[in-house]
């Protein structure tokens, strides 16, 4: 059984865009230097020390990131392009940029605003993380995975669970299942809740043969509102290897009932366990 990877689960799609832009575009105030001489001290950045092009590109980058979670893909690019013209230097605005050509299968534009993005911000994890993930996307697997380890280096990262998400994903295409399982398992531990790591860990877990395992996080995920038909129907693959005839109709009666077009019930119909 080949593996396989799922990045964008019908109805978590949203979820795993919100999490990346949330991640992956800073429009708040960050550290930076106080210029208090020898102390090195860092201070917040407050509204009263943005320049008022700043606060015009910040508003625009906000926007923008409403649009792109909305779909609205070719005015999430205009409200960047007035970001731009207002702040030039705004590196949150060509990360955003990078994100929005990323959803545009535009690779080459996106990976030229994310290097820009890292000119003016050099090392950081969230513009990392979003290279690394341009980067798998385009099979080169090395690379990615450098950048995710880049991101995940950085001591004052809060964003590691995203970042030990992508890794793992990306490991389990570039084939490296072992290194992909302890991945997922760290962002795990550290976002239980997310249904994208729970999914492909309990997915791997099951191509791993490991059931009692797969059942564990499967079950945690078809027993919440995250349930969708790609979950019911693992989970009964699941149940059906653990050879709990209970457990499976349950799941097989929800996704007859709660999703009776799908391919996943269609499969569960024709008996295709190994699908």
């Amino acid at each position: 059984m080949s593996p396989t990877v799922i990045f964008f689960q019908r109805g978590w799609g949203v979820l795993l865009l919100a999490m990346t832009l949330l991640g992956g575009v800073l429009v708040t105030g960050c550290a930076s230097s106080s210029g208090s001489g020898a102390s090195g001290r860092t201070d917040l950045v407050t509204d009263s020390d943005e320049s008022s092009d700043r606060k015009r590109a910040r508003i625009r980058v906000e926007l923008a990131m409403g649009y792109l979670e909305q779909g609205k893909t070719t005015i999430a690019l205009d409200e960047v392009k007035l970001a731009l013209a207002a702040d030039p230097d705004f590196a949150d605005a060509y990360s955003l940029r990078g994100l929005i050509y990323m959803r545009l299968n535009e690779f080459s534009l996106a990976q030229d605003s994310f290097m820009k993005a890292l000119s003016i911000r050099p090392g950081n994890a969230n513009i990392l993380h979003n290279l690394g993930w341009l980067r798998c996307q385009q099979a080169r697997y090395p690379e990615a995975l450098a950048d995710f380890s880049r991101a995940l280096a950085d001591p004052a990262y809060g964003e590691r669970a995203k970042t030990y998400m992508a890794q793992g994903l990306c490991q389990i295409r570039a084939g490296q299942r072992r290194e992909a399982e302890q991945s997922l398992l760290k962002s795990y531990e550290l976002d239980a809740a997310n249904p994208v790591t729970g999914y492909n860990l309990a997915n791997l877990l099951y191509q791993n043969a490991d059931f009692a395992r797969a059942q564990f996080y499967i079950r945690r995920i078809n027993n919440s509102d995250w349930a969708n038909a790609e979950s019911l129907w693992l989970g009964i693959k699941v149940e059906n290897r653990m050879a709990d005839r209970v457990a499976l109709l349950q799941l097989a009666s929800q996704l007859e009932k709660r999703f009776p077009q799908s391919r996943e019930a269609d499969a569960y119909r024709r008996g295709a366990f190994d699908e």
